[in-house]
């Protein structure tokens, strides 16, 4: 997703991983935290919070506010092409 004013970084092996899954699953569409525990499969429930914010801080992640519970967050992941094509 383009002009949400991130530059993408790039991912360390393990973190490109989980996004790779995540991407296979999910695309472009929007996604709870739970989802992506669902799909990540990782033992502790905590590391699914870790990854979240690691793509979220390399610029690979696009995170929003739930419109109906402000408490929660509404991921969607970026397009891989274009953030790549950030990468500098």
């Amino acid at each position: 997703m383009k002009g949400d004013g991130k530059l993408s970084k790039p991912l360390p092996k393990w973190l490109m991983e989980r996004y790779a899954i995540l991407w296979k699953n999910f695309k472009s569409e929007e996604f709870d935290h739970d989802q992506a525990a669902n799909i990540l499969k990782e033992k502790k429930e905590r590391l699914v919070s870790v990854i979240l914010s690691e793509l979220k801080k390399h610029g690979w992640l696009i995170v929003t506010l739930h419109p109906d519970d402000s408490r929660k967050r509404i991921y969607k992941l970026k397009n891989p092409e274009d953030a790549i094509i950030e990468i500098k």
